[in-house]
C-alpha cells in the first residue's frame, strides 16, 4: 500500500484550522446546560428593530436559542415605526414623563403599527428559519391587563391618554405556544377588565411588559435590547459600562437614570425581584449580542441579580 506523505502531512492543518471553532462551541457547553429548558424573554428594541442586517441577525439569534433547547418569547415596541406612522397622518408625537401621549386617535395608530406591522415582520424573519413564531398582543387571551396610567410631573397627575399600567398577566397562551416548541412575539398592547374601564385598549411599554411577562413565567433570564453599551458608571463623565450589579445597588441607582434608560433599568430591577435569575441590558447595534451575552464567559453588557446573588 503507498502513503502520499504530502497528503496524509496536510491534515492536521486542516484539522487545526477548525479549532477556534471547537473551542467556541465548547465555551458554550456549560452555559447551553446551565439553560437548556428554561424560559428566556427579550425585548427587541432600539436599533436593531430598524437596521435590516441587526433585524436579521436577531432573528438568527432567537431560532439558534429555541434550537439550543431554550424556550424564548420576543416582546416588542415600536417607537421609530409609531413616530412615522403618525406623522405621515398627521399626528403630532408628544412625550410627558418620558412616555408617549396616546390619543384615542394615536391609539388606532399604535395598535396598527404594532401588531401590524412590526409584529408581522418579525414573525416572518423568524419564520424564514421554521415554522416557529407566533404572533400575539397582549390582548389575546388576556395576556395583559392593564388600567389608565396616569404619572405626575412635579407632583401633579398628567393625562397621557390611552397609555396602561399593567395590572394582571395571564401566561397560559405563551406557555402553550412554549410547550408546543413555538416561539411567541408579543405586542406590548393590553386591554382593560375593570368594569369602569372595560373594553379599552392601552399602549403599554414594551420594557415594562417584557419585564412583567418575564416574571410571570419564571423566567431564567429577562434580556431588553438598547442602543447603548450599558449602564455607564458615571455618564456623561465616564463611558465605563457596569458589568454586574444587585437589585439593591440597581435601586438607589434609578432616581439618576435618564428617562429612556429609567424604564429598561425598573423593568431589570421588578424582574429580578420577581422570581428571575439574571435581567439584563444588551446593545442591540453589536451582532448576535444576545448569543455573545448567554453563551459565552465575557458577555457584554449590564447584568442585574437578585440580592442573594450579589456575593457568589
Amino acid at each position: 500500500m503507498t502513503v502520499n506523505h504530502s497528503e496524509e502531512g496536510k491534515s492536521p492543518t486542516r484539522k487545526h484550522t477548525a479549532l477556534p471553532k471547537a473551542q467556541t462551541l465548547i465555551e458554550a457547553l456549560p452555559w447551553l446546560t446551565r439553560h437548556h429548558g428554561r424560559t428566556v424573554v427579550i425585548k427587541f428594541g432600539g436599533n436593531a428593530m430598524v437596521n435590516e442586517e441587526l433585524k436579521a441577525a436577531f432573528a438568527q439569534d432567537v431560532v439558534f436559542l429555541r434550537h439550543a433547547g431554550l424556550k424564548p418569547v420576543v416582546v416588542h415596541g415600536g417607537g421609530p415605526q409609531i413616530s412615522r406612522a403618525l406623522d405621515k397622518h398627521g399626528i403630532v408625537s408628544e412625550f410627558k414623563a418620558g412616555l408617549r401621549v396616546t390619543t384615542e386617535e394615536a391609539m388606532d395608530v399604535v395598535r396598527m403599527v404594532l401588531a401590524g406591522q412590526v409584529q408581522r415582520e418579525l414573525v416572518g424573519l423568524l419564520n424564514q428559519h421554521g415554522p416557529f413564531a407566533v404572533g400575539l398582543t397582549g390582548e389575546d387571551a388576556h395576556t395583559i391587563t392593564a388600567t389608565k396610567h396616569t404619572p405626575e410631573i412635579d407632583g401633579e397627575p398628567v393625562d397621557i391618554g390611552r397609555v396602561g399600567e399593567i395590572t394582571e398577566i395571564d401566561t397560559g397562551a405563551i406557555e402553550a405556544l412554549l410547550a408546543d416548541g413555538r416561539i411567541p412575539v408579543v405586542s406590548s398592547i393590553a386591554r382593560s377588565r375593570d368594569d369602569g374601564d372595560k373594553g379599552h385598549v392601552y399602549n403599554v411599554n414594551a420594557d415594562t411588559a417584557a419585564a412583567a411577562l418575564a416574571a410571570a413565567l419564571g423566567a431564567e433570564t429577562l434580556m431588553v435590547l438598547t442602543d447603548v453599551e450599558g449602564l455607564y458608571e458615571d455618564w456623561p463623565n465616564s463611558d465605563e459600562v457596569i458589568s454586574r450589579l444587585t437589585a439593591s445597588e440597581l435601586e438607589k441607582l434609578l432616581p439618576e437614570l435618564s428617562s429612556g434608560m429609567a424604564p429598561k433599568m425598573e423593568g431589570c430591577l421588578h424582574a429580578v425581584r420577581n422570581g428571575v435569575r439574571t435581567a439584563r441590558v444588551l446593545d442591540g447595534r453589536v451582532q448576535h449580542s444576545i448569543l455573545l451575552e448567554i453563551f459565552t464567559d465575557e458577555g457584554i453588557g449590564t447584568m442585574v441579580v437578585p440580592d442573594e446573588q450579589g456575593e457568589s
